[in-house]
């Protein structure tokens, strides 16, 4: 019993000094980076109204439009996707980093500092993307609100939180500037949407959006799971394996997604034609 115990705090031990010693010292002052309390309230808050409260209180209403403030907001978050793409290449990915094996580095040169605050805008971003799901229900959207939907939603603001704090830098940065330049597209198409049904009727182009955030998914999935064969690399095989978990689970939940919403769809459509015919 004593020696699981002692196994068990050894296991421990480890953890809390591997997260004490890849602490980025960089970035702890900066607003929602020090603690992740802040960022779980928020999440808490988030969720409960979005299963909760934001459907009891909209039960008995009508929807909301909210035309502006989706307008408004779509522009600003293509907006922000595009400075975090762009941030992204500067800082790393234009020329500076190695697909192969880019360890963190914790310095205060520009071009490292750069990076760091490109992490930490994207972590904002995430923060600010929860009203996605806010305005679905402000506008008795229910059917958007899957479980992939409020998943996806809640893990990457925990995920971009862990990399603003430990992983400013570095090898699992891939991600944020590939899903930036997606996001470009897919609040360009949001914004389009939100122009009403005379813009809506030319946006043909939604599925294809989905096929992009699931070939980015395999893109990671493989930029980090080839870590694990190079013994010289210095980025934490740990939060590698971690990425390519997530981007392998990922993968399987946005590809049952389209099978399931374009997939089947399109073969409903075709064999009602056909009995039509």
């Amino acid at each position: 019993m004593s020696v699981r115990l002692n196994e068990t705090n050894t296991i421990v031990d480890r953890m809390v000094n591997f997260f004490v010693e890849h602490e980025d010292l960089r970035t702890k002052s900066w607003f929602l980076s020090n603690a992740p309390g802040p960022l779980f309230m928020i999440l808490g808050a988030y969720l409960y109204f979005c299963l909760y409260a934001g459907p009891r209180y909209m039960r008995d209403r009508k929807p909301f439009e909210l035309k502006n403030t989706l307008l408004i907001y779509n522009a600003v978050q293509v907006l922000l996707s595009w400075v975090l793409f762009y941030e992204g290449y500067k800082g790393g990915w234009g020329g500076h980093y190695n697909f192969k094996c880019q360890p963190v580095t914790y310095e205060s040169d520009p071009i490292s500092m750069r990076m760091a605050r490109a992490v930490w805008l994207y972590y904002i971003a995430k923060i600010t993307e929860l009203l996605d799901t806010v305005f679905f229900v402000l506008r008795k959207k229910q059917r958007q609100i899957s479980f992939l939907h409020l998943y996806h939603h809640t893990l990457m603001p925990v995920c971009a939180f862990i990399g603003v704090k430990y992983f400013a830098g570095g090898h699992g940065t891939l991600l944020g500037f590939i899903n930036s330049f997606i996001h470009i597209i897919m609040y360009a198409y949001y914004l389009l949407s939100a122009m009403g049904p005379k813009v809506q009727k030319y946006l043909w182009w939604k599925k294809y959006i989905t096929i992009l955030q699931i070939v980015q998914f395999l893109i990671i999935f493989v930029h980090t799971l080839q870590i694990q064969f190079q013994p010289n690399c210095n980025f934490p095989k740990s939060i590698a394996a971690l990425l390519t978990f997530n981007a392998g689970l990922f993968t399987y939940m946005f590809s049952a997604f389209y099978v399931a919403n374009y997939k089947k769809e399109a073969a409903a459509q075709a064999k009602l034609a056909a009995k039509k015919e």
